[in-house]
């Protein structure tokens, strides 16, 4: 029996979506699609008109899992919030912000984020690409700051710093680290760089030790009780 055209349409997108972010926009031929995706010139026309049409049904697909994949990344109890950041930032070092289906580690020139490359390519040419990145980008950025907001709630983050700042900074390193891993650094060295990113959070070390401290003397209690 055959598969669902449905289906079968949305191999084909990822299948596309793969190449565009191996090769940038422009690198990637209408022939290099039907070798990815297995499809004719011609059923690849007919199904999606040209080839920006499908590069934009690529970047839908690819902005619709990256922002689902931040938002299960990132929400949850108070309590966990900036051990959820952190996670975050080294997630990045094997491309698993990205969501599902990119490339291993070692092929980073297939994990860097279509968004950063689209942005440099495309960002001043087309806008409706620069338009679906801006809104995709400030989807991850708010999820990043309400989990910011989250940990500032439970006392782990100075209260007083701007979520929205930080979200962008943390977004800015995740994004710096795939670039960075495209080029050729290892993990050893992207792992450094999340970790540091990390330690630059103004943590509310008080309160930590304000923890710990309750911590051992409701310990304490218990062993007396």
């Amino acid at each position: 029996m055959a598969r669902p055209p449905s289906y079968v349409r949305d191999e084909v997108i990822r299948a596309a979506e793969r190449q565009f972010r191996t090769t940038g926009y422009n690198g990637t031929s209408v022939d290099d699609i039907a070798t990815a995706t297995g499809l004719g010139r011609g059923s690849l026309y007919a199904a999606f008109g040209d080839k920006h049409g499908l590069f934009l049904r690529a970047m839908e697909a690819y902005f619709t899992r990256l922002e689902q994949s931040a938002a299960e990344a990132l929400t949850g109890p108070d309590d966990g919030a900036l051990e959820r950041l952190r996670l975050f930032l080294l997630a990045a070092v094997h491309g698993v912000p990205l969501g599902p289906d990119v490339a291993p580690a070692d092929n980073r020139a297939a994990t860097v984020c279509l968004s950063a490359k689209t942005a440099l390519e495309l960002g001043t040419t087309d806008p409706e690409a620069a338009r679906r990145v801006n809104a995709g980008l400030d989807t991850v950025e708010a999820a990043l700051a309400a989990c910011v907001r989250a940990a500032q709630r439970n006392g782990d983050l100075d209260p007083n710093a701007d979520p929205d700042e930080l979200g962008w900074l943390l977004l800015t390193i995740v994004r710096g680290i795939d670039v960075i891993g495209a080029a050729g650094r290892g993990p050893r060295c992207l792992t450094s760089i999340a970790e540091r990113a990390f330690a630059c959070l103004p943590v509310q070390t008080t309160n930590a030790h304000t923890k710990r401290r309750d911590g051992n003397r409701s310990e304490s209690a218990r062993n007396r009780a």
